[in-house]
């Protein structure tokens, strides 16, 4: 059975992302899998790394549960707004402080690569902005895309890394975001 962990990073529980988490969860639980829904904003941490990586600090109760769901998760979803090209100050906050040395990677003093830690997990990018796709991709070559996908996900060896983008969202009709809605349940019923 697979274990799905989606983790909306919205900072706002009324958004288009808290919609779209909820659809997704609703597909998942339509096949035989084990799901699981996070919102960030609902988590007690602190999102900044105040010593940088020179001195790891002690995890947040919600960090240390968060981290052995990610740990029990076959299938990761992030599910995020685009906000100056990347994501929320929230969901990087999260990552700094969840996807640490020990955890999700560990370097070696002998090698310039790290051993990544998160190998067997998949993941899925559902990504909402108000830019055009395609001038994200051409115009500003994807920056949050490829830093979730590679420097983040695959950089620990989650592989591979799917990405959905609903754009623009800032003035889509409601038809349009019934579709996306529909799309997004579609995939929580494929993530089995």
């Amino acid at each position: 059975m697979k274990n799905i962990l989606i983790i909306n990073g919205h900072p706002d529980k009324t958004s288009f992302c808290n919609e779209i988490a909820k659809k997704y969860l609703d597909g998942a639980k339509c096949v035989n899998t084990n799901v699981k829904l996070v919102n960030l904003i609902d988590l007690n941490f602190k999102p900044i790394l105040e010593y940088g990586f020179k001195q790891q600090i002690e995890l947040e109760p919600d960090l240390i549960k968060i981290q052995q769901n990610i740990n029990d998760a076959n299938h990761l979803v992030f599910i995020y707004p685009n906000w100056w090209g990347t994501y929320p100050a929230l969901l990087k906050g999260f990552i700094d402080r969840v996807f640490t040395p020990g955890f999700a990677f560990r370097y070696h003093k002998k090698s310039l690569f790290p051993k990544k830690l998160l190998s067997g997990k998949t993941a899925r990018l559902i990504v909402t902005m108000d830019t055009p796709s395609l001038f994200y991709s051409l115009i500003y070559k994807k920056p949050g895309h490829n830093s979730m996908k590679k420097s983040i996900l695959e950089f620990c060896d989650v592989k591979p890394v799917k990405i959905t983008t609903f754009a623009p969202i800032k003035g889509s009709s409601d038809k349009k975001r019934i579709k996306w809605l529909s799309i997004t349940k579609k995939l929580g019923i494929e993530s089995k």
